[in-house]
């Protein structure tokens, strides 16, 4: 994607791209992603379809265990991941306390399928804090969306 999900507001509905351009130089600096579609396909070992998943939309309300809940039922029902809404941490909710019931829900979801994969995004810095924190807590993926 060249500028993420922007284009799916409502509210930038006659947003458009009218042009694009790449510097030559830059362009040549890049050697494609570290991972892509084959090392997730690999990791989940689902071949010749799409891979499906959803967002939860944790600013609905939802308490985290429920919100970990709804993370389990989706992954044990058959999606292959789910996506965290990005930088988001309410008072009701918070960001490190969701993420404690959705690796529980993560971990449940994979000994029971085998199957795991679960993207969680935030503010840059926010980012590094919650990649330590997956990662101390054996997390092996997480998803950076710099641009929302």
């Amino acid at each position: 994607s060249i500028v993420g999900n922007v284009f799916g507001f409502k509210a930038l509905r006659a947003l458009r791209l009218e042009d694009l351009r790449i510097p030559p130089a830059y362009s040549k600096t890049f050697q494609g992603p570290p991972h892509g579609i084959q090392v997730e396909r690999d990791k989940l070992n689902k071949y010749g379809r799409p891979l499906l998943g959803c967002t939860i939309k944790s600013k609905l309300g939802l308490s985290a265990k429920s919100y970990g809940r709804a993370v389990y039922e989706c992954l044990r029902g058959g999606l292959d991941f789910t996506k965290d809404e990005n930088a988001n941490s309410q008072p009701f909710m918070r960001w490190r306390d969701r993420f404690v019931f959705c690796a529980e829900a993560i971990y449940k979801a994979q000994a029971e399928t085998g199957h795991y994969l679960n993207a969680t995004a935030g503010t840059c810095k926010e980012m590094i804090k919650r990649a330590v924190f997956a990662r101390e807590s054996g997390v092996p993926i997480v998803m950076h969306d710099y641009l929302t």
